[in-house]
């Protein structure tokens, strides 16, 4: 999608997309190696901040007439779908707790 936007946007908008786009997964992966859910739910949480960050961006592009309203629709309900299985991942993996 970012293929479109105007060359002048490659190393700002387009870089910044891409990054918080990889973040999403690259931080699930890190924190499924991690020793525990502890670790594991905060690189979630993060994944979770990054494909916020994404539809930001989404929206960006979109007041910037970069992508259409129904694009715009189609990326972030995508996202906002992401959002929630990183929401009940987090869930899944319980509040930490300190040791006593």
């Amino acid at each position: 999608m970012t293929k479109t936007f105007p060359k002048e946007e490659t190393y700002s908008l387009v870089d910044q997309m891409r990054r918080a786009a990889a973040s999403v997964g690259a931080n699930l992966f890190e924190g499924a190696m991690r020793l525990g859910s502890r670790e594991y739910r905060q690189f979630v949480g993060i994944a979770r901040g990054s494909a916020g960050e994404v539809c930001y961006h989404f929206l960006l592009a979109r007041d910037l007439k970069y992508i259409s309203d129904e694009t715009y629709q189609e990326l972030r309900s995508g996202y906002d779908r992401v959002i929630q299985m990183l929401s009940r991942l987090s869930q899944s993996l319980g509040e930490s707790r300190p040791r006593s």
